[in-house]
C-alpha cells in the first residue's frame, strides 16, 4: 500500500495518532488569547527543544542535500547561513522576553506607532505563507520521492496541512512546545538515520571522497568555500541577513520568550539553533554520499533526499521507512503548528484587536483560531505553485529581513523617527525588487566594475538580475541609509514612549513575575537604570552583563568547534 511495508504504515499511523492526542489534551488549558500566543511558564528542556523543532524542517533537509548534490560541500552553507548568528541568539533572547510582548507586531507598536505595527504584520503573514509553502513543498517532495511516487506531493500537502492545523488550533503554542518535545526527538532520527547506511554502501569517507574527486575537482567538491556561487562575499552576505532578519520572524517571539524568565529562552534559542547546525552536517553528509552512490546519473536534486531512504531503509528492516517519514512530518508539524499560531496573534492582536476592542477573551480567542487558517491556506497554494525548494528558500532568506533595519534603528538609536521606519522598510523593498528585474541589471550589464565585482546573475549567457549576495547587501545598506537620512529629517517619536520602550530593555524578567499588557512593565517592577556605552548621546548600545558574555563566548567556542570538524573530517 502506498510502495510501504504495513509495518512502515502501522509506525506512521502511531506516530501521527500520538502526537494530535498529545496537541489537543494540551488545549485545556488554553482560556485567552495569552495563554494560546504566548504561554510563559516552560522551562529550559521544552524551550530547547521548542527552539530546534521550529527551526528544523526537511525542506532545510532538502535543500541542503539538494545543493550539495549539485555544488558539493559548499551547499552546507544553504542552512550554515544562520552559523555565525547563532553566538547572538543568547543575547537576543532576554531582549525579546524583556518586551513582554504577546508578538513581535507589539514591539514596533510600543516603539513606532500603530501603523508600523500594522506593516509589520501584514509583511510577517506573507513571510509565513512563504515559509509554510516552503515547508509543505520540501517534505512531499520527499514523501513522493521515499514512496516511488504513490504518495504524490500534491496528495500529501493537504493531508499535512491538516494534522497540524488540528492540534495547532485547539491549543495554540502550549500545544506546539508540547508536541515538539517529542518532534525534536524524531527530527534528530530523520537527520541521523540514513548517514551510517548510506556511507557504508560507498565505501565509507574514504570511498565517498575517491568517488566524488572521481568525477569531480577535489577543490570544487570537497572545499567549505566553493569557487563560484558559494564564495567568500556569498558566505558573509548571507551570515549579516540572517543576524539582521532573525529577530523580525515573527515566531522566533514564541521561541524567545514562552519560558519562565529569560534564561529558558536563551537557553532554547542559541542551544536548539546548535543542534540544528549539528543536523546540517549530517545533510550534507547524505548528499555527498548520494553524489558517489549515484556516480553522475541524472537526479534531480530535490529528490536525492527521498531517493535514498526509499532505497536503502526497507533493506535494515521494515517499519524503518514508516518512522523516517514519522519524523519527516515531525519536522514539519513542529515548525508549521509554531508559524500558524504567530500569524494568528498577528491578525488577532494587531491588526483585529485595534478595530474592536472591549471584546471578551473568549472571542479573541475565537478570533484567533479561525484567523490561523488564513495564511495556512496562503502557504498551500505557494507550495502548489512553487516550481522548487531553494528558489523558495532564497525569496525567504530576503522576505525575512526587509523589517530588520526598522527594528535595530529602532532599538540603538533613539532618534528613528516613524517615518525613518517606513521609509528603511520601503527603500529595501524596492531595492529588492528593482535588483531581481532583468532589464535594470541590464544597465549595469556593461560596466567593467559590475563585471570584475560579479554583481550581475546569468542564465545562457542572457543577464537575469543582480546575485543574491549583492541583492542583499543593496536592500540592506540602502534600507539603513533611507531609515537614517528620513528620521534626521522628520519628527522624532515622543520622549515619554522612548522611555517607557527602553526601560523594557533595561529590566531583567524576575522569577514568578505577574501578567501585565504587551509592552509595559508589570506592577511594582521598577525600571533598571540605564547602563550604555554613549550616555549623553541618543545611542542606546548597552553594556553586556557576565551572564551575556560568558554565554555569548560559549556559543562562538561551539561554532568554531563544528566548523573545524567539518574541515578536518569531510574537507580535508
Amino acid at each position: 500500500m502506498f510502495n510501504l511495508h504495513i509495518a512502515d504504515i502501522a509506525t506512521l499511523s502511531l506516530y501521527l495518532i500520538g502526537i494530535t492526542v498529545i496537541g489537543v489534551l494540551a488545549a485545556r488549558k488554553v482560556k485567552s488569547l495569552a495563554d494560546f500566543v504566548m504561554p510563559r511558564k516552560f522551562g529550559k528542556a521544552f524551550m530547547l527543544m521548542h527552539g530546534f523543532g521550529t527551526s528544523t524542517h526537511s525542506d532545510q533537509a532538502v535543500s541542503v542535500v539538494s545543493k550539495t548534490f549539485t555544488n558539493g560541500l559548499s551547499g552546507i552553507w544553504y542552512q550554515w547561513m544562520w552559523l555565525f548568528a547563532t553566538p547572538f541568539f543568547w543575547l537576543i533572547a532576554p531582549m525579546m522576553r524583556r518586551f513582554r510582548a504577546l508578538t513581535t507586531a507589539d514591539v514596533f507598536e510600543a516603539r513606532y506607532d500603530r501603523s508600523v505595527s500594522v506593516l509589520y504584520s501584514i509583511l510577517g503573514l506573507g513571510k509565513f505563507m512563504v515559509n509554510i509553502g516552503l515547508m509543505l513543498k520540501g517534505s512531499a517532495v520527499i514523501i513522493g520521492a521515499a514512496t516511488a511516487g504513490a504518495l504524490s506531493p500534491n496528495f500529501m500537502i493537504p493531508i499535512m496541512t491538516v494534522l497540524f492545523v488540528v492540534y495547532g488550533m485547539a491549543g495554540g503554542l502550549s500545544a506546539a512546545i508540547v508536541t515538539d518535545f517529542v518532534q525534536g526527538i524524531l527530527t534528530l532520527l530523520f537527520s541521523f538515520m540514513l548517514v551510517p547506511v548510506v556511507m557504508n554502501a560507498v565505501g565509507g569517507m574514504a570511498g565517498m571522497k575517491a568517488t566524488v574527486t572521481g568525477l569531480f575537482p577535489a577543490e570544487d567538491m570537497f572545499s567549505l568555500v566553493a569557487p563560484g556561487e558559494i564564495g567568500v562575499f556569498f558566505l558573509i552576505m548571507i551570515s549579516i541577513n540572517s543576524l539582521l532578519g532573525v529577530v523580525v520572524q515573527p515566531h522566533n517571539m514564541g521561541t524567545c520568550a514562552a519560558g519562565k524568565t529569560e534564561i529558558e529562552g536563551a537557553v532554547g534559542f542559541m542551544g536548539g539553533t546548535l543542534l540544528k547546525r549539528v543536523c546540517t552536517v549530517a545533510w550534507c553528509l547524505t548528499g555527498l554520499a548520494a553524489l558517489a552512490y549515484y556516480s553522475g546519473q541524472t537526479e534531480h536534486p530535490d529528490l536525492v533526499y527521498g531517493n535514498m531512504a526509499r532505497e536503502f531503509l526497507p533493506q535494515i528492516m521494515p517499519g524503518l521507512l514508516g518512522l523516517f517519514l514519522a519524523a519527516l512530518l515531525a519536522t514539519v508539524m513542529g515548525s508549521c503548528d509554531s508559524f500558524m499560531i504567530a500569524s494568528s496573534g498577528l491578525i488577532a492582536e494587531n491588526l483585529y484587536k485595534p478595530l474592536f476592542p472591549g471584546k471578551s477573551d473568549a472571542h479573541y480567542l475565537k478570533v484567533a483560531r479561525i484567523s490561523s487558517l488564513v495564511v495556512v491556506i496562503g502557504g498551500v497554494l505557494l507550495a502548489y505553485l512553487a516550481e522548487g525548494v531553494v528558489p523558495l528558500l532564497e525569496n525567504l532568506w530576503k522576505i525575512n529581513t526587509m523589517m530588520a533595519m526598522a527594528f535595530w534603528l529602532g532599538i540603538f538609536w533613539r532618534r528613528t523617527s516613524v517615518a525613518g521606519a517606513w521609509a528603511a522598510t520601503f527603500s529595501a523593498l524596492l531595492t529588492w525588487w528593482l535588483t531581481t528585474q532583468a532589464w535594470f541589471a541590464n544597465l549595469f550589464a556593461n560596466s567593467s566594475i559590475a563585471e570584475s565585482l560579479k554583481m550581475l546573475k546569468s542564465v545562457d549567457g542572457e543577464v537575469t538580475s543582480f546575485s543574491l549576495p549583492w541583492q542583499m547587501l543593496l536592500y540592506i545598506t540602502i534600507g539603513f541609509l533611507a531609515g537614517i537620512v528620513v528620521s534626521l529629517l522628520t519628527r522624532k517619536v515622543k520622549e515619554e514612549k522612548l522611555d517607557n520602550f527602553y526601560s523594557l530593555l533595561r529590566t531583567p524578567v524576575e522569577p514568578g513575575e505577574g501578567p501585565s499588557s504587551p509592552c509595559t512593565l508589570p506592577e511594582g517592577i521598577s525600571p533598571g537604570p540605564r547602563n550604555v556605552y554613549f550616555p549623553n548621546t541618543d545611542l542606546e548600545i548597552p553594556k553586556p552583563g557576565k551572564r551575556a558574555v560568558l554565554g555569548f563566548l560559549a556559543g562562538w567556542i561551539v561554532v568554531g568547534s563544528i566548523i573545524a570538524s567539518v574541515a578536518i573530517w569531510i574537507a580535508s
